[in-house]
């Protein structure tokens, strides 16, 4: 039975992934303008990376920061400007998220598409 079963486990993995990839694209988004964190100063953009395990052969999902700098803007009325009057934003460029939004959801469709027809596949198969 597992062996009937297999067809749909590729498809699965790959729809797992992109969801967390639109998950820390959601949250990215969500923190565009957030200057000031819990952990101190500028949200700091997240990026999912993916990995194969050489144990297991399976797909790892990881979120690392983003290392580019936030984007510098003069603003002294800010409530977080510095002493020369600076605000420091995140490091999120709104389209390259919409960009990366888009490829994701792209993807997980066509997951979605072989989850349907590897299921479409096997219950006819289950007919015979």
């Amino acid at each position: 039975m597992r062996n009937l079963l297999r067809p749909l486990s590729a498809p699965a993995e790959g729809m797992a992934v992109e969801q967390k990839f639109l998950e820390v694209i959601a949250q990215n988004i969500s923190n565009v303008e957030t200057t000031r964190t819990p952990e101190g100063g500028a949200y700091k953009r997240q990026v999912a990376v993916t990995d194969v395990d050489p144990a297991t052969g399976r797909v790892a999902t990881r979120i690392v920061e983003d290392a580019q700098p936030g984007r510098r803007v003069y603003d002294p009325g800010h409530p977080d400007a510095d002493e020369q009057g600076m605000v420091t934003y995140p490091n999120v460029d709104l389209n390259a998220e919409l960009v990366d939004l888009m490829i994701a959801k792209r993807i997980h469709e066509a997951n979605a598409t072989v989850f349907q027809a590897a299921k479409s596949m096997l219950k006819r198969a289950l007919d015979i």
